[in-house]
């Protein structure tokens, strides 16, 4: 017969004590201009998923993309930017 056993470092690593410590807490915020321009522009691709994209759509799938590019060249271009990364 095997013994059951857990996991002591599975179940402490998502402990409702742990927090963010500053630092990945700046990160996040430096990032937010690109996690934002993301969100609309998976937004945008979104509401195509099920019809033909519109011209409308199609003008606002591209404005996305360039809010999502620009959003990413200016964290990047920026002193404390992010290098690597997904993209």
């Amino acid at each position: 017969m095997n013994p059951i056993v857990t996991v002591q470092d599975a179940v402490t690593a998502f402990a409702d004590w742990i927090e963010p410590t500053t630092a990945e807490l700046d990160a996040i915020e430096r990032e937010m201009p690109v996690i934002l321009a993301d969100v609309d522009l998976l937004d945008a691709h979104i509401v195509t998923l099920d019809r033909t994209p519109t011209e409308v759509d199609e003008r606002r799938m591209r404005r996305a993309r360039r809010r999502a590019l620009a959003a990413r060249a200016a964290l990047h271009n920026s002193p404390s930017g992010v290098t690597g990364g997904a993209a």
